[in-house]
C-alpha cells in the first residue's frame, strides 16, 4: 500500500471483506506491505493500527521503511554482535555522544501537497531516524530473528527519556530553508515552492538531542537531525567514542588527542569507516588522525542491492526482521508528541539558506555542550 494513510483502512477492509487478508488454506498466506507514514501522531497511528488489526494479523502486517533495506543499516547489528572488537566499547564509559544525519539536497519537488501537512519531524524522524537510533543502541537480542529483534527495538524507544515541552528551546531546533543555491543553481524558499502556502510554518530542518535512560546509554547524548536543501544529500552515522583518559605525548593533552570516531554511511555510497591516531614518519613525535575504510562496492565488486528489492523479497519469504512493529510505531509518536504540540504555532521557526548546513543555532545546540557536527 504505497498510498495516503488514509486510504489503508479502507483498503484493509476491502480486502477483508473479498477473503483475501485470511488464507483459505494452510500452505496459503496472506501479507500486507504498509509504506510510510503510519499515522500522523499517536492517535492516527492507533487508530491505523486498529483497522488494520480488524483484517489482518500483526504477523501479516509489514510496515515497510526503505532505510532499514540499506547494507550499511542492515551492517549495524553485524558490527556490533558479530565482532568482538566493538561491543565491549559499546556504552556509556566508551562512547562521548551518536550522531545521526539525514540530508537532502532536493526541495519538496511534487510533494508539497503531503509534506507542508507533514513536515520534517513526521517525514523523517518518526520513522527513518528513530528507526536507525533503535538499531545503533538497542541491547544483544538472544537470536536473529524478527520477534528478538524487534521486541529489542521496541523496548529501545521506550527507554528513550520523555521529551518536555518546556525544554526543548534548549534541546531542539527547526527552521524553514530560504532562498538560496543548490548544485549550483539558484533555488527558491520554501514559502515560495509551488504548491506550499506563503505563509507556511512547516520546518523542513530540524535537530533534537536525545537520551536514552537505561543502564548502558545513561548521559550519552544522542543528536539527530535531517533536513531539505541541504549542502550535500547524505545520511550517516557517527559513534564518536570519549578522548583518552590522559596522555603520554606531551606536551599534548588527553583533549587535544582526536577521539576514535565510527562512521556508518548510509547514502549516497555505502560505507564504513573508522578514524584513529597514528604517527608520521621520521624522527619527531608527530600524530595525525587517520581513516581506515570499508567500502561495499569496491570490497564485493558489485553495488548494494535497492533497498525496497530487498525489503519486497523479505516480505515475500515471511521475514519480519527489518520491518517496524505497532507497538514500536506508537512508541515512537508518543516519544514525538510533545514535539509536534509545542511546534505546531509555528514560533521561533529559525531558517537556513538553501545550500548550507542548516541554521546556526543547530551548530550552537551541540557547542553548548563543547562538541560540533561531525559532518560537513
Amino acid at each position: 500500500l504505497s498510498t495516503p494513510p488514509a486510504a489503508a483502512p479502507t483498503i484493509a477492509a476491502g480486502l477483508g471483506a473479498a477473503g483475501l487478508s485470511r488464507p483459505d488454506r494452510p500452505e496459503a498466506w496472506s501479507r500486507l506491505v504498509v509504506e510510510k507514514p503510519f499515522g500522523s501522531d499517536l492517535p492516527s497511528a492507533r487508530v491505523l493500527n486498529a483497522a488494520l488489526h480488524a483484517h489482518f494479523a500483526e504477523s501479516q502486517i509489514y510496515r515497510i521503511d526503505h532505510y532499514l533495506g540499506k547494507e550499511t543499516v542492515q551492517n549495524i547489528l553485524i558490527l556490533r554482535f558479530a565482532n568482538r572488537l566493538f561491543e565491549p566499547a559499546w556504552n556509556r564509559e566508551n562512547i562521548d555522544h551518536v550522531q545521526i544525519t539525514a540530508a537532502e539536497t532536493l526541495g519538496v519537488e511534487h510533494r508539497a501537497g503531503y509534506y507542508d501537512a507533514a513536515g520534517v519531524v513526521r517525514d523523517m524522524f518518526q520513522n527513518h531516524l528513530l528507526q536507525l537510533l533503535s538499531l545503533v543502541a538497542i541491547e544483544p537480542p538472544t537470536r536473529f530473528d524478527a520477534d528478538a529483534v524487534r521486541g529489542k527495538k521496541a523496548e529501545l524507544v521506550q527507554a528513550i527519556r520523555p521529551i518536555d515541552p518546556g525544554a526543548l528551546a534548549a534541546r531542539g531546533v527547526r527552521a524553514q530553508y530560504a532562498a538560496g543555491t543548490s548544485e549550483g543553481a539558484p533555488v527558491p524558499a520554501y514559502a515560495a515552492e509551488e504548491g506550499v502556502p506563503p505563509s507556511s510554518t512547516t520546518p523542513t530542518y530540524a535537530a533534537l538531542r536525545l537520551e536514552i535512560d537505561n543502564w548502558r546509554w545513561q548521559g550519552v547524548p544522542f543528536y539527530l537531525r535531517a533536513g531539505k536543501r541541504m549542502a550535500e544529500r547524505v545520511s550517516e552515522i557517527a559513534v564518536s567514542f570519549k578522548h583518552v583518559p590522559v596522555s603520554i605525548f606531551k606536551p599534548l593533552m588527553a583533549d587535544q588527542l582526536s577521539p576514535n570516531v565510527l562512521r556508518l554511511r548510509i547514502q549516497p555510497d555505502e560505507s564504513v569507516s573508522l578514524s584513529f591516531e597514528a604517527k608520521h614518519p621520521g624522527p619527531k613525535l608527530c600524530l595525525s588522525t587517520v581513516t581506515m575504510d570499508f567500502d561495499y562496492h569496491k570490497t564485493f565488486g558489485t553495488p548494494p542491492p535497492e533497498s525496497y528489492a530487498r525489503l519486497i523479497a523479505d516480505a515475500l519469504c515471511g521475514d519480519q526482521t527489518l520491518f517496524a512493529r505497532a507497538d514500536e510505531i506508537e512508541a515512537s509518536w508518543s516519544l514525538l508528541a510533545p514535539v509536534l504540540e509545542a511546534w505546531s504555532s509555528g514560533d521561533g521557526l529559525d531558517s537556513y539558506a538553501a545550500g548550507s548546513w542548516g541554521p546556526a543555532a543547530a551548530d550552537e545546540l551541540l557547542a553548548r555542550e563543547g562538541r560540533r557536527w561531525l559532518l560537513p
